[in-house]
């Protein structure tokens, strides 16, 4: 028996958040019973209290004034922890997205949980060992998906994510969560040292 899944995505102002790049938008989207749904979907903006690299803003297109005015991490992450809750991560190189959410929690007061996650990109790589490329846009080109709006946006990322799941669990035939452990699955993050997958 599956569970429910969030498949979601962040936005950032860059590669590393050790070295102090922050979160700017976060989207989910749950999947209950092999249904993706969209019409209540998790989208909120993050005011990072820093401002946006160009490198990033070229990737994202999201500029200072569109955060400005947007809630801080300290509440948005409980909020979606909580749109969240009952089911388990799905990340499209979750080991990115996880790494933020980890060194985020800490303006949280650190007492955060973080549900279990699977990565899209492990198990593209599982299911199509053969192939060299894994990217979001490969596993959608791959799988003939599309999705309205802008890839390297947080919720078409989810969109695209979450069809991406749902077709390669079909394609490999995954119908239990220890199947889907073993194609996808990431180690629980350790304290202070990010993710180990």
């Amino acid at each position: 028996m599956l569970p429910a899944f969030t498949v979601f995505d962040t936005e950032t102002t860059g590669l590393d958040p050790k070295r102090g790049h922050r979160i700017i938008e976060i989207a989910g989207v749950r999947v209950e019973d092999g249904k993706i749904l969209e019409e209540s979907a998790f989208v909120r903006m993050v005011n990072p209290e820093r401002e946006i690299p160009w490198e990033a803003r070229r990737v994202n297109h999201i500029s200072d004034e569109e955060v400005k005015s947007a809630s801080t991490i300290d509440q948005v992450l409980p909020e979606f922890l909580t749109f969240a809750a009952g089911s388990s991560l799905v990340a499209h190189n979750a080991e990115f997205d996880m790494g933020f959410l980890d060194c985020e929690k800490e303006c949280c007061w650190g007492y955060v949980d973080l549900p279990e996650c699977f990565c899209t990109l492990k198990l593209s790589r599982s299911l199509f060992p053969r192939e060299f490329r894994h990217s979001l846009d490969m596993v959608g080109a791959r799988l003939g998906l599309t999705v309205a709006g802008n890839l390297h946006r947080a919720l078409p990322d989810v969109l695209m994510t979450a069809q991406a799941l749902l077709k390669m669990m079909q394609v490999g035939n995954i119908g239990s969560l220890d199947e889907l452990r073993k194609r996808a699955g990431m180690r629980q993050v350790v304290a202070g040292r990010g993710i180990r997958t």
